[in-house]
């Protein structure tokens, strides 16, 4: 089965940190550009953080410079999001994805070819 697979999601307090993990599952993630996004009900997806295949390439939302890491592990075939500092504005479902290419780090999220399911995170005050 062809899957992406997000780990990591919870209640968690506001100030706390909170890493997100992303692994493939039938197919090949390393090799291939990484990236977070979020989506509020009955809101658009939105672009959070991408990583070029080699991990030495990021892209972030600007809200989130500063206070979002996304790195890879496992050879590339894992791709992290850690989040410190969170705030309640930053409760939401968070999606990984697959980008198109190797190292094209777009916000736009049809650069993406394949997508996990999603992992909740609520934040509270």
């Amino acid at each position: 089965q062809v899957q992406l697979v997000e780990s990591g999601g919870g209640l968690v307090q506001a100030g706390d940190s909170l890493r997100f993990s992303c692994a493939a599952s039938g197919i090949l993630l390393g090799g291939y550009a990484g990236g977070w996004f979020r989506q509020d009900p009955g809101k658009e997806r939105e672009f959070v953080a991408a990583i070029g295949w080699n991990g030495r390439a990021t892209n972030y939302r600007e809200s989130v410079k500063g206070r979002f890491t996304i790195s890879r592990g496992n050879a590339g075939n894992t791709v992290y999001l850690q989040m410190n500092s969170r705030k309640p504005v930053h409760t939401a479902a968070y999606f990984c994805a697959r980008g198109i290419y190797d190292s094209d780090l777009s916000a736009a999220g049809g650069h993406y070819d394949y997508w996990g399911q999603g992992t909740q995170v609520t934040v509270s005050s």
